[in-house]
């Protein structure tokens, strides 16, 4: 399966900037392999018994649910795309049910970037695009924030 935008490019379109979702997507999986590791140390270190079959039982259920979020988050950043052509602004969700937002360079108005004190150290944020007339859009959680802003707002001469 190919990626989104080189299925849509228009003669002369050209992709100037891409990016995706950020890797924070996957810290609710990070955090519950942590519990579910520490659950394992936990029952090797408490006496034979009940108590370490509570601890396996807890571990195996953080890492069931670690598994599904590790599973989840890699499919959210397997079927997003965000990318800046010179003639458009793209954003697609989904794999089955698929969304996209699509919208002309020369229409954008304006581009805000909103970052928390986490975002701007990890280079995360959620970037609303709004446009002339139509309204806009807020893509949320992408990776260089910034960048992708840079990337819509600065038109390079010709262009």
């Amino acid at each position: 399966m190919g990626r989104y935008i080189d299925d849509i490019l228009q003669p002369g379109e050209r992709v100037l900037y891409s990016t995706n979702a950020h890797w924070i997507f996957f810290l609710p999986a990070i955090i519950g392999w942590i519990v579910a590791g520490v659950f394992l140390v936990i029952s090797g270190m408490v006496p034979a018994g009940a108590s370490v079959l509570i601890c396996l039982s807890l571990a195996a259920i953080s890492a069931i649910a670690a598994l599904y979020k590790t599973v989840t988050a890699w499919f959210h950043r397997w079927t997003t795309e965000t990318d800046v052509t010179n003639f458009r602004v793209v954003h697609k969700t989904g794999f089955v049910q698929r969304q996209t937002f699509e919208m002309s360079v020369d229409k954008v108005e304006s581009v805000d970037v909103n970052q928390s004190i986490l975002g701007r150290i990890l280079n995360y944020g959620d970037v609303t695009v709004s446009g002339v007339g139509e309204g806009g859009k807020t893509l949320d959680t992408i990776a260089s924030p910034l960048a992708f802003r840079n990337a819509i707002t600065a038109r390079p001469a010709g262009t």
